[in-house]
């Protein structure tokens, strides 16, 4: 709930204010929305799997949901993993080239790296999980894993599974170089740009644009890497399950947490926000409700109005049949 609530809270901002109508922006509504396809491909499937006993049938999957959860988890994964890397790129040529940052990019270029991120991941998913399961299941059913993933899959074939073995690591090793180059050289810009700056407000606020992204980046990359970008000793053991738990679960509850309390302006339009939701509630609460009245009553109260002194002030409203009255300092009026 608290991934589901903060990730369409930021989605939410992004949409209803114009001034976050930016490439920065929509990369991260665009991580949002991965970010809740993600946790909910795994998350609840998990949580039952822990708070049921041993032998329950709930910790049960069938195999073609098995699949299922495989292809979008693999999918969602690296389309956050290469969204990741388009947001660093994105920063790179805020704070290098900001002279011509809406040059650069533009609406079409920033559609087209979301469009990108999400279409190759999702056909790398398919090669991956067709050959997953295009393996023998003639053994244990016993997945030693909260969800279905690749390398636990693999270790429960009967039959030789090296070319799957070969395929993911090439996939992982791909994807995983292409988003740490991109990662790492952009930063390595941002930095030598940072430190030839001459002001420390000027690198404040360079560091302040960038920082947010730089944790995102470093949790999620981090729980991956160790995961899956190393030797597989042919058991998931408990440091790979609390691996995979940060990045699919705990990285989506903190994204748009970290972003909202790092960044000054959702910060502020949040608070605006809230203030705004609060001064609307309180406005409803004063607002007194009348029956409907007639036509010649209406007249008459309208009447009255220069008869009871400057201070006050009468409102009418006509809302279907209803009629809303409000009056200030109106002690000196005679009904």
């Amino acid at each position: 709930m608290v991934t589901i609530a903060g990730n369409v809270g930021m989605m939410a901002l992004v949409h209803t204010f114009s001034s976050l109508h930016t490439p920065m922006y929509y990369f991260l509504s665009s991580l949002s929305m991965v970010d809740i396809s993600y946790s909910s491909v795994i998350t609840p499937n998990m949580l039952s799997h822990f708070l049921s006993s041993k032998k329950s049938i709930s910790k049960s999957i069938s195999f073609l949901d098995c699949a299922v959860q495989l292809y979008l988890f693999c999918a969602l994964g690296c389309t956050e993993a290469i969204l990741l890397s388009s947001m660093s790129y994105d920063r790179y040529v805020a704070i290098c080239h900001p002279l011509h940052y809406a040059l650069i990019m533009t609406k079409k270029k920033c559609f087209g790296l979301v469009l990108y991120s999400s279409s190759i991941s999702f056909f790398q998913s398919v090669v991956q999980t067709s050959c997953v399961f295009s393996l023998p299941f003639c053994g244990s059913n016993l997945i030693d894993h909260f969800c279905c993933d690749i390398l636990p899959l693999i270790s429960l074939s009967s039959s030789h599974s090296l070319h799957c073995e070969m395929v993911s690591g090439v996939l992982i090793a791909i994807f995983g170089t292409y988003t740490l180059t991109t990662i790492f050289l952009s930063y390595v810009f941002i930095f030598l740009l940072i430190f030839r700056m001459t002001t420390t407000q000027s690198r404040q606020k360079a560091f302040s644009t960038c920082s947010s992204h730089i944790i995102c980046v470093s949790t999620y990359i981090t729980a991956v890497f160790f995961t899956y970008l190393r030797p597989y000793s042919g058991r998931f053991n408990i440091q790979d399950k609390v691996a995979s738990v940060l990045y699919t679960a705990v990285t989506p509850m903190l994204n748009p947490l970290i972003y909202s309390l790092r960044n000054q302006e959702v910060k502020r339009l949040l608070v605006q926000t809230l203030h705004l939701a609060q001064c609307s509630q309180e406005s409803t609460v004063l607002q007194a409700t009348t029956k409907p009245r007639h036509v010649h009553q209406i007249a008459r109260q309208r009447s009255l109005i220069g008869h009871c002194g400057e201070h006050i002030s009468i409102a009418l409203e006509s809302s279907g049949s209803v009629l809303y009255a409000t009056a200030y300092d109106a002690f000196h009026c005679t009904w």
